[in-house]
């Protein structure tokens, strides 16, 4: 009788796991054959999950500390420790730190940066990182096209740098890039300052036409120059920042001009995490 018991109990406990990953896989896939941008909610800094029809998936900046980590969970299933790529926009600690843990939880395949350098012992951190989790590492230059999706055309265009910024500041270095999926694209920008914007300009002004911007450096006066979002036209501006940091982000400047122009701004300081769904055609808020 006891062994009966104890066979009822691990049955029981069985079924109830299976439950659980059956109900859990369910959730995380019922999301395929759309493309999701998550724009998370990491306090004062960064990070963008893009999850692809296909599933592939890549990390653009990790935000500041560990906090990243619970945030993917919410998206990327238990069962699932593999991130296809990571994006650094700019070495900086608020962009990069939480990579440190990403590195540790999930295999990563690749890491995309602008090859901009800093001496912060976080950078350091995260190249030996990178070298001992043997990730293949990639200096993001204009015109190279990642491919996340090749059966549906889900691709990250770099539009900058467009040469060697070793020698530049992290911010004037910091990797612009375009998220296109079909007739839908995201303007992605870490913290690259008005100069870089009207370099773009100057470049092809068309490149910059996207259904949301990314706004630079969380919302500063130092980015987000008015004709650079007049060539976007964006339906949304995302603005990723700390709630009541001491940086008085997103600047009042910036926010003017987004008003101006007449675009609806989502903030992850007084909304959370951020997530848009493209079916190729447009994107919705989920």
């Amino acid at each position: 009788m006891s062994n009966l018991r104890n066979f009822s109990r691990y049955f029981l406990l069985a079924l109830f796991l299976m439950t659980i990953a059956l109900v859990s896989l369910l959730y995380f896939e019922k999301g395929r054959g759309k493309l999701i941008v998550s724009f998370l909610n990491i306090g004062q800094g960064d990070a963008i999950l893009i999850i692809a029809p296909n599933g592939a998936k890549m990390l653009l900046d990790s935000g500041p500390d560990s906090k990243v980590i619970s945030e993917l969970g919410k998206f990327i299933p238990f069962y699932d420790h593999s991130i296809d790529a990571i994006m650094v926009s700019n070495p900086d600690s608020d962009h990069i730190a939480g990579f440190l843990d990403v590195l540790t939880k999930y295999k990563v395949s690749y890491d995309i940066e602008p090859g901009t350098i800093s001496p912060s012992s976080t950078f350091n951190a995260l190249e030996k990182s990178v070298l001992d989790h043997d990730v293949k590492r990639i200096i993001a230059r204009r015109g190279m096209d990642i491919v996340l999706d090749e059966k549906d055309g889900v691709d990250v265009k770099i539009l900058f740098p467009d040469r060697d910024v070793t020698k530049d500041t992290t911010n004037n270095g910091s990797i612009i890039a375009k998220l296109i999926y079909k007739n839908t694209s995201v303007l992605l920008e870490g913290d690259a300052p008005k100069e870089d914007e009207y370099h773009l300009l100057s470049l092809d002004p068309k490149d910059l036409d996207v259904d949301i911007l990314k706004t630079g450096h969380h919302g500063s006066r130092t980015s987000t120059a008015k004709e650079y979002v007049e060539a976007a036209s964006p339906e949304y501006a995302v603005i990723s920042c700390g709630v009541d940091n001491h940086y008085g982000h997103p600047h009042k400047e910036t926010l003017d001009t987004l008003n101006s122009l007449g675009v609806p701004i989502l903030r992850t300081d007084t909304m959370g995490t951020i997530t848009f769904e493209s079916d190729g055609n447009k994107f919705y808020r989920k």
